[in-house]
């Protein structure tokens, strides 16, 4: 069972850990000490949330709940016409079980029903580009770091 729910300010530092879950590759490559690594990291997480604030009001912070235990986070942001996924991110733990999948078909499902294509930018060797692509995301530019990629809502939904 996968459900979202609203983030709390008692979610911060699991918030912390999705996001080092997504830098860890990174992280491994310096010779950093752990608490320059935390540092680092709270320091990027409270910057890219600043900027998300600030490009995408009102935006949604939800958290990715499986089986009642926190495994990711969804950032989302509607417009007329679109709904951008800002940041999905899973737990290391939690990668490659359909996790990820699930949510993404409830997005597809609700941009179905309100008809409005979904868009993401994802990096070009992020393991997620397959499921986008399977999913039916067609990448639309490319601006040398990541991809801006797209879903149409089907017609008659």
């Amino acid at each position: 069972m996968i459900h979202l729910r609203p983030v709390e300010e008692k979610d911060t530092l699991f918030i912390e850990a999705v996001y080092r879950s997504t830098r860890e590759a990174e992280l491994a490559l310096t010779n950093w000490t752990e608490l320059q690594k935390q540092a680092f990291i709270v320091m990027q997480s409270i910057a890219q949330l600043t900027d998300y604030k600030k490009k995408y009001p009102g935006a949604i912070y939800q958290i990715i709940v499986c089986k009642k235990k926190e495994v990711g986070r969804l950032i989302t942001w509607e417009t007329n016409d679109t709904i951008h996924i800002l940041d999905i991110s899973l737990l290391t733990s939690s990668r490659g079980k359909g996790t990820g999948t699930i949510v993404m078909q409830q997005l597809i499902a609700k941009a179905g029903s309100v008809q409005k294509k979904l868009s993401l930018h994802v990096l070009p060797h992020n393991p997620a580009l397959k499921l986008y692509r399977r999913l039916g995301f067609e990448i639309i530019k490319n601006n040398g770091d990541h991809f801006y990629m797209e879903r149409k809502p089907v017609k008659g939904r």
